[in-house]
C-alpha cells in the first residue's frame, strides 16, 4: 500500500525540479483529491511519504566551522576563500516538499476520522512545514510564504519575498499548533508532541538570539518575544516528566552511550529516535566519521573542554604547548568520549591505537558517531536529546536577564553532574569572565556576560560534532571567527613521542628532507616506530604540516579566509530564479 501511495505522490503531487519548480507542476486530478483522502490510513500513508529524519550525517555536518577542519569543498569555506555570487552559489531553493505538505493540508479534512485525529495529522503536516521554512529562513532570511498549493496561472508564482517577521510568525503559528495537537503516543520514530515542543524551542531560541545579535535586521526589539517562547517550550518539556538525562552514575561512559547504542528506544534522554533498521540492512555510515577521511577536530574545540575540577584549560600554565598525552589529562570526561584519547583501543585489537597523522589534518580523530564494534552494527540516532532542552532553557533565561542559580541547577548543572564536573555558579561565572570567550564574542555584554559564555561553552562541548556549531555561530553573529584557520595538535619539535600514554615512544618525527631509516628504529616493546616527515604547509616532502616547519601546531590549510558581515550570514537566491521572477530581489549586498 505504501508503494502505491508513493506512486500517487509522484504522479499527482510531486514538484518537478528544473529551472522553475512552480511552472512545471503536473496537474492534480480530482480522482486523488476526492478518492484518496478518505481514511485515517490514507492520511498516515501520505505523511509517511513526507517523513524524514537526520541520520549519521549529523556527525559530519560541522565541517568548515571553527570546530572541525575539513579537506572537503563545504559551502562556508568556499565562500570565504572564493568570489561568491548568486551565479555560483546554488541550492536551497527547492519548493517541492512544501507543495506536498500544502497539498495534504488542503485535502486531509475529507477523511472520515474524529476531530482529535484530524488535528493530530494536521499538526504533523504543520510540523513539517515549520521545519521546512525554518531551514529557508536560516539560509535566505526573507522568503515567499506559501500557505497553499499553486496552479500554473496563480499570480503568487511571481510574488516577491515576504518579510522575515511575517514568515517566522507563520512558522511559530504552525509549530505551536503542532505542539498543541500532535499525539504523544505514536509509533517509534514518528513525530510526536514532545518532538514538536523541542523543535519549537529550537526555532524560537535561534530566532530570538539571531534578532538580538543582528542589528542589520532592525528586529532587536522583538527578540525577547522569541526568547520567551523558547524558554516556555523548554520548560514545558522539562516539567513533563517524560524525559531525563541518561545518567547511570558513570561519567566515563554515560555520555558516549548516547552515540554508540544500537537501541535508544528506552533511553530517557532520546526525545525522537531515528531507528537503525537491521532488517533492511540500512547503512549506518558510522565508519566515515572515524579517521582522516575528510574532517578532523580543531585545537580550538579541544581547548574549550574544562579541566575535571571545573577550571578552564586555557588558564593552565603551558596550555598552548601541551602534547597530545598531556592535554587529555584531568579533563572533562566528555572530551575522551568524543575524540580518540591516549590509550583508546580499537575494537578487536589488544594494543592501544596509535593516532594516525596525515597532511591537511589536525591530528585529532572524532569518536562521536562511530560505533567501535567488531560486528559493524548500526546505531540509533537521537534526533532530539533532552540535553538540548536544558541548554535552550538556560540560554534563553540568561539572554532575557532572568537566569537564577536555581535555573542553572535544573539545567546546565545536570549536564555537568553527568560528566562529574562541579556545578556552574552564576556569581562566580559573572565575576570571572573568560578572556578567551570575551575575545571571541565581544558583542555579549551586561551582568550575565560571564554566564552566557559558560552556557555557550557547555553547548559547544555537549553538542560537539552533532551539527549545531554553524547555526550557533551564525545566530550569535560570530562569523568572523571562521576566518581563523583551524590548527591542530602541538608538536614541540623533531623527535620521538608517546601517543598512547604508557610512557613508551610510538612515533618518530623527522625533517621532511631526511630519509626514514631502514630498518626502522624500534621502541622498548620491540615494535617499529611510526615515522612522519615534518615541514611547513605545502612542503611536498612532508607527511605532516607544522606551523613552524619542524615544530608547532599541525596546520590544515593556508588560504586567506574573509567573512563579510553581514552579507555572509545569508545566501543569495540562485540567479536563475531571480531571472525567472524579477520580483525576487537580493538582500544584504548579494
Amino acid at each position: 500500500m505504501k508503494n502505491i501511495h508513493l506512486l500517487i505522490l509522484i504522479v499527482t503531487v510531486a514538484f518537478i525540479s528544473c529551472n522553475d519548480d512552480f511552472l512545471d507542476t503536473p496537474p492534480q486530478t480530482q480522482i486523488v483529491k476526492e478518492n484518496y483522502f478518505t481514511s485515517e490510513e490514507h492520511l498516515q500513508l501520505y505523511l509517511n511519504g513526507l517523513h524524514s529524519l537526520p541520520g549519521y550525517g549529523m556527525f559530519l555536518s560541522d565541517q568548515g566551522t571553527d570546530d572541525i577542519a575539513t579537506t572537503g569543498a563545504v559551502e562556508i569555506k568556499n565562500i570565504m576563500i572564493g568570489t561568491p555570487t548568486a551565479e555560483n552559489i546554488g541550492g536551497g531553493w527547492s519548493w517541492s516538499y512544501l507543495r506536498d505538505i500544502n497539498f495534504f493540508l488542503e485535502n486531509f479534512d475529507k477523511a472520515e476520522v474524529n476531530e482529535d485525529a484530524k488535528k493530530h495529522y494536521e499538526g504533523v503536516a504543520r510540523y513539517y512545514r515549520a521545519q521546512f521554512y525554518f531551514s529557508k529562513v536560516k539560509r535566505f532570511s526573507d522568503v515567499p510564504w506559501y500557505g497553499k498549493t499553486l496552479s500554473t496561472s496563480d499570480e503568487d508564482l511571481y510574488k516577491p519575498r515576504d518579510p522575515r517577521a511575517l514568515v517566522v510568525d507563520s512558522i511559530i503559528s504552525d509549530i505551536q499548533f503542532a505542539s498543541n495537537h500532535i499525539k504523544e503516543d505514536v509509533a517509534l520514530g514518528n513525530i510526536h508532541k514532545w518532538a514538536a515542543v523541542m523543535l519549537q524551542a529550537r526555532i524560537a531560541l535561534y530566532e530570538g538570539t539571531f534578532r538580538k545579535y543582528h542589528p542589520e535586521l532592525s528586529l532587536e526589539g522583538t527578540a525577547n518575544r522569541f526568547l520567551q517562547i523558547a524558554r516556555d517550550a523548554a520548560k514545558e518539556l522539562m516539567d513533563s516528566g517524560e524525559f531525563s538525562l541518561h545518567n547511570t552514575g558513570n561519567p566515563e561512559t554515560d555520555y558516549m552511550d548516547m552515540f554508540q547504542s544500537e537501541v535508544l528506544a528506552d533511553n530517557p534522554e532520546a526525545i525522537l529516535v531515528n531507528v537503525y533498521d537491521t532488517e533492511k540492512d540500512k547503512f549506518s555510515g558510522s565508519y566515515t566519521v572515524f579517521g582522516d577521511y575528510e574532517q578532523s577536530p580543531s585545537k580550538s574545540l579541544m581547548n574549550s573542554y574544562l579541566m575535571a575540577d571545573g577550571t578552564r584549560f586555557t588558564d593552565q600554565s603551558g596550555a598552548d604547548t601541551m602534547t597530545f598525552v598531556e592535554e587529555f589529562q584531568d579533563r572533562d570526561p566528555r572530551m575522551s568520549q568524543t575524540f580518540v584519547y591516549p590509550g583508546w583501543v580499537w575494537a578487536g585489537d589488544t594494543n592501544p591505537y596509535v593516532t594516525e597523522f596525515n597532511r591537511n589534518f589536525t591530528g585529532y580523530h572524532q569518536l562521536k558517531g562511530y560505533n567501535n564494534s567488531t560486528e559493524g552494527a548500526g546505531v540509533d540516532v537521537a534526533v532530539y536529546r533532552y540535553a538540548e532542552a536544558l541548554l535552550v532553557y538556560a540560554e534563553a533565561k540568561a539572554e532575557l536577564g532572568e537566569l537564577s542559580q536555581g535555573d542553572l541547577d535544573s539545567s546546565i548543572n545536570l549536564l555537568r553532574a553527568r560528566a562529574g564536573l562541579p556545578d556552574l555558579n552564576i556569581v562566580a561565572a559573572n565575576g570571572d569572565v573568560d578572556p578567551v570567550m570575551a575575545a571571541r564574542f565581544p558583542n555579549v555584554s551586561g551582568t550575565n556576560q560571564g554566564v552566557i559564555y559558560e552556557i555557550r561553552r557547555e553547548r559547544r562541548v555537549e553538542y560537539a560534532a552533532e551539527g549545531f556549531r554553524f547555526d550557533d555561530m551564525m545566530r550569535w553573529a560570530a562569523g568572523k571567527e571562521f576566518e581563523i584557520l583551524p590548527i591542530g595538535m602541538y608538536i614541540p619539535g623533531l623527535g620521538k613521542y608517546d601517543m598512547t600514554g604508557d610512557g613508551i615512544e610510538d612515533i618518530a618525527i623527522i625533517a621532511s628532507g631526511e630519509d626514514i631509516p631502514s630498518p626502522k628504529e624500534q621502541n622498548s616493546l620491540g615494535e617499529d616506530l611510526i615515522y612522519y616527515k615534518a615541514g611547513p604547509f605545502g612542503d611536498s616532502g612532508a607527511s605532516i604540516y607544522l606551523s613552524n616547519g619542524t615544530s608547532g601546531n599541525m596546520v590544515t590549510e593556508n588560504a586567506v579566509r574573509t567573512f563579510v558581515e553581514p552579507k555572509y550570514y545569508y545566501r543569495p537566491i540562485p540567479q536563475q530564479q531571480v531571472d525567472l521572477n524579477p520580483n525576487l530581489t537580493q538582500i544584504m549586498g548579494w
